[in-house]
């Protein structure tokens, strides 16, 4: 199936309403987020609480990972999607009400971890529901189309975010500005809810055979069972690790694009062009997802998946050295396409990769396993960054380690005597 006809599937259509609805008001409340942490006028960013700002948003990812599995594959991906997304409406109206009160410490970070650690079991859920919904030949584009859209909404959400803020900043102060376009994100993801609704109890599975009964001190045990069932494909081991280590170079990359935006490429005062600035980046980023994903299956049809896969990893070395050698707005915009662009076209290679593999009645806690470990190389990426970057941003030090490893991972995690070798007996 092409592009086209996955939009118009009307089983399709529907898991990306859930999707791509709850993605855009991601962006949205991101976007808010972001704004209050790190682009207030009161708060003046650097390097370790922006990484803080990554490690808080990410930790709960990491958390629920050995858990989400055992929701995942033992009840109904539809009923933990749609309540997922009732909780997380119920998250923001809570977290909107402490901004408006003042409360901005101990009890909005609680309130902010639930908001993000929630998330994780939808995309799982959902990422684990594609195989159900479509062919398995067309699971490449499905992954390509529903990742790659999903990344474009969030972008998307981000820019209505700001817009959002740019029409009320007038009438009420900034934190407060950021409140209401977090209350309207509440708005959303009880949207999304009304849309999971309209699938079938077991439409994204699991089916009623694979259904058992487990308790949540199993979590840890069936991620083992998942690590057991990687250990038995090693490929798909190998390209896990390799999205890993790639999203945890380009979460360095995006701290250097924030410092930058925020204290050097703007006057720091002027919060207002620094955000901007960065959205402006993150949309040049989006971009690149788009051209990452729709070039995968064309790739693959080429020269297969396994080597489009280790020629998407060598090739996004190219990002980085934009910025090894001049930090400038139109270097750092070359290095967040081309970055986006390579990194896309592995992770949704991959995804189809995992998919194609796995039974059902494994596939959640396998993408439990694969979203601890990319979540974990993410939040290191940005602490390694942070302790090496100046607040200004302007090193050529982290994106030529960056650029170093992603040739690396190309040439070794992914060689071809390792990569492509059958599955283990």
């Amino acid at each position: 199936m092409n592009v086209w006809q996955l939009l118009t599937d009307r089983k399709f259509s529907r898991l990306l309403r859930v999707r791509w609805t709850g993605q855009m008001t991601d962006g949205i409340f991101q976007s808010a987020l972001a704004s209050f942490v790190l682009f207030s006028p009161e708060r003046q960013a650097n390097a370790l609480n922006a990484a803080l700002a990554f490690a808080v948003v990410l930790l709960p990812y990491s958390v629920i990972g050995p858990f989400a599995g055992t929701i995942l594959d033992r009840v109904s991906r539809q009923r933990a999607i749609a309540y997922s997304n009732l909780t997380r409406a119920l998250t923001l109206t809570v977290i909107s009400f402490l901004i408006f009160g003042g409360k901005t410490g101990v009890e909005l970070t609680i309130f902010v971890l639930v908001a993000f650690g929630v998330n994780r079991l939808i995309l799982a859920g959902l990422s684990a529901g594609i195989p159900l919904m479509i062919e398995s030949k067309s699971l490449i584009t499905a992954n390509a189309l529903a990742v790659t859209g999903g990344s474009v909404w969030v972008v998307l959400g981000g820019g209505i975010g700001l817009g959002l803020r740019r029409l009320i900043n007038g009438a009420t102060s900034a934190d407060h500005a950021d409140g209401y376009i977090i209350l309207a994100g509440a708005l959303g993801y009880l949207l999304a809810a009304l849309f999971a609704a309209t699938l079938k109890k077991q439409e994204i599975g699991p089916l009623d055979h694979e259904v058992k009964s487990a308790s949540f001190s199993q979590g840890l045990i069936e991620m083992r069972e998942g690590i057991k069932f990687l250990r038995q494909h090693m490929d798909t081991a190998r390209g896990i690790a390799a999205v890993a280590v790639h999203r945890g170079g380009m979460t360095a990359l995006t701290l250097i694009a924030l410092l930058l935006e925020r204290n050097t490429f703007h006057d720091p005062a002027d919060s207002e062009a620094g955000l901007a600035g960065l959205s402006f980046t993150l949309t040049i980023a989006a971009c690149g997802f788009v051209v990452g994903a729709v070039i995968a299956p064309y790739g693959v049809s080429k020269v297969g998946r396994h080597r489009w896969m280790r020629l998407a990893m060598s090739t996004s070395t190219l990002g980085p050295l934009f910025i090894v050698f001049s930090r400038t707005p139109a270097t750092l915009a070359c290095a967040a396409f081309f970055t986006a662009l390579f990194g896309q076209s592995l992770k949704v290679t991959n995804d189809a990769l995992v998919q194609s593999k796995i039974d059902d009645i494994y596939r959640g806690r396998v993408f439990s396993v694969y979203d601890v470990v990319v979540n974990g190389a993410i939040v290191s990426g940005a602490v390694v960054a942070a302790l090496l970057l100046p607040n200004t941003g302007d090193s050529f030090l982290v994106p030529l380690i960056v650029a170093t490893i992603y040739l690396i991972a190309g040439a070794r995690l992914l060689r071809g005597p390792v990569f492509f070798a059958p599955p283990i007996k």
